[in-house]
């Protein structure tokens, strides 16, 4: 940040980072085993110094997670924190050769990859051109030909399999569509359609940075202000992204 980027803050340098378990490492069949993938996962996002965590429900793979699933994917968290030991000390695996190994080869790819976009005119242009879209495909294909291969051995799946292991799903009926709908009815109603639009207006013209009047003492190009206001006038979310849709257009892959 400061050799690249000119950072003078401390606080813009500092690296904080959020840490969700692997949902690709989530297995439809014998799905309690994902309660022990999460763990060790979860586990080792601490270890590596996360600030932030998710911890998945064991059913992820097949429905969005039950109450239980849940809740087990939280006590997982509150287990390691409580009872691990793991939080008691800033850097627990500090000083293993092997890590330290692994960060380094690590820190070296990264840059070689960065190096890569900058030699493409940076991530947007790669994107553009199917980069990323490709490596992330490729590796993809590389992993399920070992899976099925048996190179990689997924237990319960390619390993260790059963028959049948019975799950009990969540199952969401078309009364929370309904609820939802009614709730939106609802705002719509109470809300004042002349303000919303109002908002909504002049979220339009400073994403074209047109010169108006501001709120507060920010530049005009910058959005945020502009929704933070449609949202406290209860603009709804598709609202303002339909009003960001038409000066900035869609994207879509060539």
């Amino acid at each position: 940040m400061t050799e690249r980027f000119g950072a003078t803050n401390p606080r813009s340098t500092w690296m904080r980072f959020h840490t969700q378990t692997a949902g690709v490492s989530l297995t439809a069949q014998q799905p309690k085993n994902n309660i022990a993938r999460v763990a060790l996962q979860a586990m080792a996002a601490v270890l590596g110094g996360t600030q932030s965590l998710h911890t998945d429900g064991f059913d992820e793979a097949l429905a969005l997670p039950t109450e239980e699933a849940a809740r087990i994917a939280l006590r997982t968290q509150q287990i390691i924190a409580h009872e691990s030991g793991v939080a008691e000390i800033i850097d627990p695996l500090g000083g293993s050769y092997f890590l330290e190994k692994l960060t380094l080869d690590m820190e070296r790819d990264a840059f070689r990859a960065f190096e890569k976009l900058d030699a493409m005119g940076g991530m947007v242009k790669a994107i553009e051109a199917g980069y990323p879209q490709k490596e992330i495909a490729e590796a993809s294909y590389a992993y399920q030909r070992a899976v099925e291969a048996g190179e990689k051995i997924i237990v319960g799946v390619n390993r260790y399999a059963t028959e049948h292991d019975p799950t009990r799903t969540l199952y969401i009926d078309e009364s929370v569509r309904d609820a939802q709908a009614a709730k939106l009815k609802a705002l719509r109603a109470q809300r004042s359609g002349e303000t919303v639009q109002r908002s909504l207006d002049a979220l339009r013209r400073a994403a074209k940075q047109e010169p108006q009047p501001t709120p507060g003492s920010v530049s005009s190009a910058n959005t945020m202000p502009f929704i933070l206001d449609c949202v406290r006038n209860y603009a709804t979310l598709g609202e303002i992204c339909n009003a960001l849709l038409e000066v900035y257009g869609g994207w879509e892959e060539s």
